[in-house]
């Protein structure tokens, strides 16, 4: 179980998966915070510090490597996960080497989610 003072940033554009993994990642103990898109994203990334970001790829406005290359700017340690609705393995790999921990591919198993995330944040 995480704790509150670990946090987690969720940035996706669909409501309903932000709901989700609010959701999900709320039970386990974490402070969740959400962006629909990049602006949001990284304004929250400078002010809150999270431990950990669940990023979505394709997001409208600030794709997901752009929001990811500004986040190793501003905080160069922060954990990151892509998520995925498409099998873009140039990007993954791209988001591998700007530091991405690992990915899911939409419709990801939820469990499977929320024990990767508490992997990184318990180590």
């Amino acid at each position: 179980m995480g704790s509150k003072d670990q946090k987690v940033l969720i940035v996706d554009d669909q409501y309903g998966i932000r709901v989700l993994l609010h959701e999900v990642l709320d039970k386990e103990g974490y402070s969740i915070f959400q962006a629909p898109n990049g602006v949001t994203a990284l304004q929250i990334v400078k002010d809150e510090k999270p431990d950990l970001v669940l990023l979505d790829m394709k997001i409208p406005g600030m794709d997901g490597l752009e929001i990811l290359r500004h986040i190793r700017n501003i905080e160069p340690d922060t954990k990151v996960i892509m998520m995925t609705a498409y099998g873009e393995l140039d990007l993954i790999k791209e988001a591998t080497v700007l530091g991405a921990i690992t990915h899911f591919t939409k419709p990801f198993d939820i469990d499977e989610l929320r024990e990767a995330v508490n992997q990184q944040l318990v180590s």
